[in-house]
Parts: C-alpha cells; sequence; structure tokens
C-alpha cells in the first residue's frame, strides 16, 4: 500500500511539473470502446525519440487524408472531403485537456486573421457532446472558429493519435502535410508561415517542405 501511494505521489509531482514547464501534451492511456480513456499520463520533456511538443512537423511526401465522419453541433454528419479547396488545421482537442484549453484562443486567431480560406475544424473527442463543448465554449467567448464532436473517437482513431491537443494542416487538395504535436501558438510568425505556403497559388508538392517552429 505504501509503495503504491508512493508511485501515486510521485507521478502527481510529474504531472505539475510537467504543467509548469508549458507546452504539454496529454497522452492518454488508450482507447475504449467509448473512445479515450480518461486515465493517462502527461509527456515530460522532449527527448530524442520524441516528436518535439509544438512544432509543425512537415509530413514528406503528403499523404491521403482518412475518411472518416465527425459531426457539427446540431448533428449534421460532415468529412474532411467538404472543406475540399481551403487548408484545413484539424485540432483534436477536449474540454478537460488543460494545453487544449490554452491553445484555444490562438486557433480563433488563426480563422479571423486568413477569414475563409482556411478552415479550423476544433473536433471535440468529449464524451459529452455538445452541452459540455457549448458551455465551455461560450465562457471562454470563442466564436469565430466553429466546433464539431467525434463522439466515438472515429477522428482520433483515423489519425492514430496519441494525445491530445494534436493538429493536422490539410492543404486545398486534401491531402495531410504537417502535424503538431502538443499545444502551440498558431499566430507564431513560422505557424503562419506554414499556413500562408499552402495557400500560394504556385504551392508545389516537394519531398523537403521546409520546417516551420512557432
Amino acid at each position: 500500500m505504501r509503495s503504491g501511494r508512493t508511485a501515486l505521489l510521485a507521478l502527481m509531482a510529474l504531472a505539475v511539473a510537467v504543467a509548469a514547464a508549458g507546452g504539454a501534451l496529454l497522452i492518454l492511456g488508450g482507447w475504449t470502446t467509448g473512445g479515450w480513456t480518461t486515465a493517462g499520463r502527461i509527456a515530460a520533456a522532449e527527448t530524442a525519440d520524441q516528436t518535439p511538443l509544438g512544432q509543425f512537423i512537415p509530413v514528406s511526401p503528403p499523404g491521403p487524408e482518412p475518411k472518416v465522419s465527425f459531426t457539427d453541433a446540431g448533428g449534421k454528419t460532415l468529412s474532411l472531403a467538404d472543406f475540399s479547396g481551403k487548408v484545413v488545421v484539424l485540432n483534436l482537442w477536449a474540454t478537460w485537456c488543460a494545453p487544449c484549453r490554452r491553445e484555444m484562443p490562438s486557433l480563433q486567431q488563426l480563422q479571423t486573421r486568413f477569414g475563409d480560406r482556411i478552415a479550423v475544424l476544433a473536433i471535440s473527442e468529449d464524451f459529452g457532446g455538445n452541452k459540455v463543448v457549448a458551455p465551455f465554449m461560450a465562457k471562454l467567448g470563442l466564436t469565430t472558429i466553429k466546433i464539431y464532436l467525434d463522439l466515438k473517437s472515429a477522428v482520433g482513431k483515423a489519425f492514430k493519435v496519441d494525445g491530445l491537443p494534436t493538429s493536422f494542416v490539410l492543404d486545398r487538395q486534401g491531402r495531410v502535410r504537417g502535424r503538431v504535436e502538443g499545444e502551440t501558438d498558431w499566430n507564431a510568425p513560422k505557424m503562419l508561415a506554414a499556413i500562408e505556403r499552402l495557400l500560394s497559388p504556385d504551392d508545389i508538392v516537394k519531398t523537403s517542405f521546409p520546417q516551420a517552429h512557432p
């Protein structure tokens, strides 16, 4: 019993230390038939064998979008194909995820900056759906970005997501061009440059897509 308590206290101390450091990614302990498990662990500082948190990691060559569906706040079923022709920033998040909450205002600013040239898809992984998400969005004054729901965690599974928040950037042809694991500032100059590059009329798929860091 004492050893179990000691381990629990050590885990709690690690979580506090990582949260204080910022840029955390909530790593989830696996899947249940209902979606994400709520038990998990907090990733500590990045190591050599981990994806750097909060950085834009190019996908080369670009990959096809997963064929998956989700719903809007009114219950309408949508797919990524519905946003063809726009650069898409797909962000998987949850109301109970502190790094997700910190990141959300910069996603709203990103949508405001680029207007209808891009689509920020903030897809909630909350089990409670819109009855949980809507009050949260109202409390934070998040009105520009549209919220979508993934009640069965189908999107997270299709994209092979291990933790929240995780984001994917798709080009106008629906190809996955990059990902960001953990929270980031979407209005940092190099993050904006990554989006603007995909909006350029002469955007060409290259095997060495320049890496951008926030």
